[in-house]
């Protein structure tokens, strides 16, 4: 029962995902609010991991050829110790997107607690999701699921020897992550509103 639970609902979320997956070149005439990029680990001296900085490049050449106007990082920041949207933020930054341009979502604990503040605290109608295709078919089905109008631009610079344990993981997490589309779950940290069309800065912590 469970394996087929598991086919069953990853084919569901696959299947549903793969209409929106596109090009950077497609993806630039989206007309999005924002593009979001995904956390993951960040390194010890602050720099981010390669699977990280493969999801910032590529959320940083859309912005640049103008697919939105808007970047949210939405990333782990449950402790004093530990904050990817910090780093996340400073990498754009370093590479030339304007501060003003870049929102942190400091509670972006999991795939689909990012896509339901997206909408609900951040307002956003039309987005870009930038990270790996593995995790790319979940991230858009939790948007779309959840109203948003999304598409999504795998980022796929390295090549990861952990990438069968990765895509090993995620057959639960897609099964996991319908079952949350389809009640509704709300996310761990709800929040005021926050405007995409002023300043990210009021969003540093």
């Amino acid at each position: 029962m469970a394996i087929v639970f598991f086919g069953i609902t990853n084919a569901l979320v696959i299947g549903k995902a793969s209409q929106v997956i596109t090009t950077v070149e497609e993806a630039s005439a989206h007309d999005a609010d924002a593009i979001i990029v995904l956390g993951a680990q960040v390194n010890p001296d602050g720099a981010p991991s390669w699977v990280l900085q493969d999801r910032l490049d590529n959320a940083i050449d859309l912005y640049e050829r103008g697919a939105a106007p808007k970047i949210i990082m939405s990333g782990d920041h449950g402790t004093a110790e530990y904050d990817e949207v910090r780093a996340m933020k400073q990498y754009a930054i370093d590479a030339g997107v304007p501060a003003e341009d870049v929102f942190c979502d400091h509670a972006g604990f999991s795939t689909y607690e990012t896509m339901h503040r997206a909408k609900n605290v951040f307002g956003a109608e039309r987005i870009i999701v930038s990270t790996q295709k593995y995790h790319l078919y979940r991230a858009l089905y939790d948007a779309l699921g959840l109203g948003l109008e999304a598409v999504g631009v795998p980022a796929e610079g390295h090549v990861f020897a952990q990438q069968l344990i990765w895509d090993i993981r995620e057959i639960p997490a897609r099964s996991k992550d319908l079952v949350k589309v389809a009640i509704d779950a709300p996310p761990t940290f709800g929040g005021e509103p926050i405007d995409l069309n002023g300043s990210g800065n009021v969003t540093d912590d």
